[in-house]
């Protein structure tokens, strides 16, 4: 427990008599933390915090990215404004050393402050002190990892910008003809081409940087750092992310594979209102973003920027492009799917010039005060109409059937609806698509009409479901006609080739398991995904437990 004369030393402590202190020091935690435990998370309710013994740092995510923006020592507070102005943490704390702190709630807070007014004088001076450091930081513009500069409809000034948004990379993107490219310190060269030029933030310059070079020079992985694994994830959607998070958690050694970034087509999603636990809605970024740092604070590796182009099932091993080879004592396939390709000519001249499969929230500034278009009737389609409808003046939805209800949920629905700018064009297709240098209209047929009409578009979105990319995986993983692995009382009747039943997720291969989205008649939904990833390590464990299964 904490002594009342651990708690005397503390400064707003001070000068409390042995009755006020002894009250404290029989009802506060005397709660002992490693380093990088967390004490206390950004939106945690409110209560104050002191450090007793140690070091503890305080964090914010900053676009995705955990910052260090404070620290509390020995007899430090931390919640003083929370506690004052009856609001959530605005940020976190977490160990850097060995440390104890002491946690005092609400009730006993108020409690102390009817034994000791001037208590509460005390804590409302250091809230106050405490809100004019955060109102500084607040005013301060955030520093970029980065600089872009390139065109804004260049297809490979795109690729880098998605994939920066989707690792949670903090950067500026600069047109070569803005003012602000003359004040970097790479100066004229910044503006010429080929693009896309990226500055970092100790100023080095880099013409079409490779993203696989790039990456780790922001802080991401793109090696393994071992031969061999208890278990690999292929691929880093909601299911993965899961699965990831709790392998490490158990003390399996666990590497997860992802090609582009980790979210998945979940992380595109403006907003998913329907997910337990967020009444409000959560944004598939934010979502990814939380359980990305969950995965990696738990001690999963994550590697981006790398494709798995074979398996070896015998020997279970993973060969990676440009021909690195791992090997995994069991395997997780959560690759999910890849966007369904539209058959419209000239549209793939124009993808990443106004054309997007998904809708990226990066295109949202692209999209200001214009028409846009998306094709598609269901969840992603809905909430990335919603998304955009704060920002271009129209948004238009393409919708091949009759109406929505058979493929969105009622609450999108009914939230489309409350937008006067969002449109509905049912029993309608986009036939061809006009342009240059970039997207400029769109033509679209309507089935009940017989008629084709031209319109003015800045922006085409395609949301048209989705198709599994398993072509590399070998015959030895059984697949249905449509791609998707076959699995559990599937992968029984397909070739199962274990000496007992297989497990529920697990393939035709002992030891390998397929979740998501890539598995066979899997409910296509981040909860059941998220699920899947959870019951996957439990089945890891069985497997292990009786390895060769």
């Amino acid at each position: 427990m904490i002594s009342p004369e651990e708690l005397a030393k503390i400064p707003l402590f001070d000068g409390l008599g042995s009755e006020e202190l002894g009250y404290l020091s029989g009802c506060v935690p005397d709660i002992r933390v490693v380093p990088g435990e967390y004490i206390v998370q950004e939106g945690d309710t409110r209560a104050l915090y002191i450090t007793i013994e140690g070091h503890m740092e305080v964090t914010k995510l900053v676009d995705g990215v955990e910052r260090v923006i404070g620290n509390r020592l020995p007899g430090a507070l931390f919640g003083e404004a929370p506690m004052v102005l009856n609001t959530p943490f605005p940020a976190s704390m977490r160990a850097v050393l060995p440390s104890r702190v002491t946690r005092v709630g609400p009730k006993e807070f108020h409690t102390l402050a009817a034994m000791a007014p001037d208590i509460s004088a005390r804590l409302g001076t250091a809230a106050a002190s405490r809100i004019e450091g955060l109102r500084s930081i607040a005013a301060k513009p955030p520093e970029p990892d980065l600089v872009v500069v390139g065109p804004r409809f260049d297809p490979a000034v795109q690729d880098l910008r998605t994939f920066l948004h989707g690792n949670r990379v903090p950067f500026d993107f600069l047109l070569p003809e803005d003012p602000l490219v003359a004040k970097l310190s790479c100066g004229p060269a910044a503006a010429e081409g080929p693009y896309p030029f990226v500055q970092l933030r100790d100023g080095t310059g880099l013409r079409t940087p490779d993203v696989r070079r790039l990456a780790p020079a922001l802080g991401l992985s793109v090696r393994p750092e071992r031969d061999e694994y208890d278990v690999v994830i292929v691929g880093a959607g909601p299911a993965g992310l899961t699965s990831a998070v709790y392998g490490a958690s158990e003390g399996l050694s666990t590497l997860m594979l992802e090609r582009a970034s980790p979210g998945g087509q979940a992380g595109t999603s403006s907003r998913i209102e329907n997910y337990l636990g967020f009444p409000f809605g959560v944004s598939g970024d934010e979502l990814a973003s939380r359980a990305l740092n969950q995965a990696k604070r738990l001690g999963a590796e994550v590697v981006v920027t790398r494709t798995v182009e074979a398996l070896d099932v015998a020997a279970r091993t993973l060969t990676l492009d440009g021909g690195e080879t791992l090997r995994a004592k069991s395997i997780i396939l959560a690759m999910g799917v890849a966007w369904r390709r539209l058959a419209v000519a000239s549209l793939d001249r124009l993808n990443g010039k106004g054309v997007y499969y998904g809708a990226a929230r990066s295109e949202a500034q692209s999209t200001q005060g214009k028409d846009i278009f998306l094709i598609g009737a269901g969840n992603s389609a809905g909430q990335a109409a919603m998304f955009f409808a704060n920002h271009a003046r129209t948004v238009t939805l393409v919708v091949r059937g009759g109406d929505l209800a058979k493929s969105m949920s009622h609450y999108l629905i009914r939230q489309l609806q409350t937008k006067s700018n969002v449109l509905v064009a049912l029993r309608s297709e986009v036939v061809a698509v006009h342009g240059t240098s970039h997207l400029e209209a769109v033509e679209i047929a309507n089935s009940g009409s017989k008629t084709t009409t031209r319109h003015d578009a800045a922006a085409l979105f395609i949301l048209i479901g989705a198709d599994a990319s398993t072509q590399w995986l070998p015959a030895g993983v059984a697949r249905d006609a449509n791609g998707y692995v076959l699995a559990g009382a599937d992968a029984a009747r397909a070739g199962w080739t274990g000496a007992r039943d297989p497990f529920l997720l697990e393939t035709t291969a002992p030891g390998i398991f397929a979740i998501g989205d890539v598995r066979a008649g899997s409910v296509k939904r981040i909860a059941s995904g998220v699920g899947e990833g959870s019951m996957a390590i439990a089945f890891v464990h069985k497997y292990l437990q009786g390895l060769g299964g």
